[in-house]
């Protein structure tokens, strides 16, 4: 017997939703020096959430000046001065968890249980977490008195827009830095609340700063001559241009960058397990994760099984409205990202491999794509090379460990990896062979405030959480 879900939809009435909204500058929502606006949008439902600026030259000037000013104070208050705030807006983003989550599934379309029950929760961990270290910056391994850079320039992504804030913002105000942050352009509504916020904090003036915009905005920001740090979590492409930018000047820089990571599963894995971990490494946020595990790589000899029980679990999974408490997948960001997972889904099919989506309504609105699985894929199909950024899975196989670790490092990406395996000493051994700055053991997606993230090759530098977190934001002390 089958038992259907009924809906149970999470009410919007929590969020009060402006039709506009200023930049957040000196601790005041201002209007623009004359910038253009633009629309963002609920991506389940086409429907215009509102208006936003998007920020001049001047405009990041200002901010950049704003920050300036207040780091003079900033970064002269105590280690647990600096806590004390931090602690406050950690306690805050809890209270108003609800409103959070709610907006953030509006804006980006991520299912709410991901984002009530994962990424708001992260976000006041971060917030804790640094809260802590803020008076234990002498243990953070850059020698006694180490100290802040001066003023941050942070760009964060579309698929976790609050988390992302808060792994760049936290670290950096506990080492005594300012910062200027720029949402991405299709999300910057829970950005943009999170100012209210630093209000609500009584947080000082100008130590955050927040300008909305596309690309030119975040150009402006990483070009300005009084911006000591960039951090950038974003595409491959972009951090590239970032890192010419900033080549010959002083500014520090730490970039998050794409990445194609491989689920390794071996013949003595708990299946059951090892299906829930695949499910929850790729279809996760739709895939829109830069560590998602969207290559497969499956044992020979159990292959054929475990991609009947994979079919099986994901013929379960609910597509749909991002605001039901039901819905395991949620909506694509914005038109642009669903041509391009479009565009590499046919690439497989051309190039020979075969395409398997789960059996789902599409609504008629907003946009989707069906979780998607491609067998019979060579390490020269583009599915298997490029980062699609969406629920869209390429299988591989295997018969040695040997072979499983040279198709899992078979790429420009290292950020990511999973072993699904009993044995510890396999894990060990497969795991300081893999080139990847994550490797989870018979888990995936599992994110902590005190371990480090970051990656190799064109997955970027640096490292976010945990100690060396605070790193990139820290002058060594003398």
């Amino acid at each position: 017997m089958v038992f259907e879900y009924a809906p149970a939809p999470e009410s919007t009435k929590i969020v009060d939703l402006k039709s506009n909204y200023k930049l957040f500058i000196g601790g005041k929502f201002i209007n623009s020096n004359g910038a253009k606006t633009y629309k963002t949008i609920n991506p389940a439902t086409e429907e215009v959430l509102a208006e936003i600026i998007e920020a001049s030259q001047k405009d990041v000037d200002l901010a950049v000046k704003s920050a300036r000013k207040a780091f003079k104070t900033w970064s002269k208050l105590t280690g647990s001065q600096r806590g004390k705030y931090l602690f406050r807006l950690a306690r805050i983003i809890q209270e108003r968890s609800r409103e959070l989550a709610v907006l953030e599934s509006m804006n980006n379309g991520k299912p709410i249980r991901e984002s009530r029950d994962i990424d708001i929760p992260l976000v006041a961990a971060h917030f804790f977490h640094y809260a802590g270290w803020a008076d234990k910056l002498d243990y953070a391994g850059l020698g006694k008195n180490p100290a802040p850079l001066g003023v941050a320039g942070q760009i964060i992504p579309w698929n976790f827009p609050l988390l992302m804030l808060a792994w760049k913002i936290a670290p950096a105000l506990a080492a005594g830095n300012t910062v200027v942050l720029k949402p991405a352009e299709t999300t910057p509504l829970t950005a943009l609340l999170f100012a209210e916020i630093c209000q609500q904090a009584e947080l000082p003036d100008g130590v955050v700063n927040i300008v909305t915009g596309a690309g030119e905005t975040g150009k402006y920001l990483v070009e300005h001559p009084d911006v000591d740090k960039i951090a950038f979590t974003g595409s491959t492409e972009v951090g590239r241009i970032i890192a010419q930018t900033v080549a010959g000047t002083n500014k520090k820089v730490t970039l998050e960058l794409g990445g194609k990571a491989a689920n390794i599963i071996f013949d003595d894995a708990a299946m059951d397990q090892a299906v829930e971990g695949v499910v929850n490494g790729i279809f996760f946020n739709q895939g829109h994760v830069c560590c998602a595990g969207s290559r497969l790589l499956l044992q020979e000899s159990i292959a054929d099984n475990f991609l009947d029980l994979l079919y099986q679990r994901m013929k379960t999974l609910r597509l749909g409205d991002p605001l039901d408490k039901n819905t395991d997948v949620g909506a694509i960001n914005s038109a642009v990202q669903l041509q391009k997972i479009k565009e590499l889904a046919e690439s497989g099919t051309k190039e020979g491999a075969q395409m398997w989506s789960a059996p789902c309504e599409i609504p008629n609105k907003g946009f989707w794509f069906a979780p998607t699985v491609f067998t019979n894929v060579s390490l020269s199909h583009r599915i298997a090379r490029e980062e699609i950024f969406g629920p869209v899975l390429s299988v591989l196989t295997f018969r040695t460990p040997d072979e499983a670790i040279e198709k899992a490092n078979n790429t420009p990406f290292g950020l990511s990896a999973g072993i699904w395996t009993e044995k510890g000493s396999r894990i060990l051994e497969v795991a300081h062979r893999l080139r990847a700055g994550v490797i989870w053991a018979n888990t995936f997606n599992k994110f902590d405030p005190t371990s480090p993230f970051g990656g190799y090759k064109e997955s970027g530098y640096g490292r976010e959480g945990g100690r060396h977190g605070l790193e990139p934001y820290l002058k060594a002390g003398k």
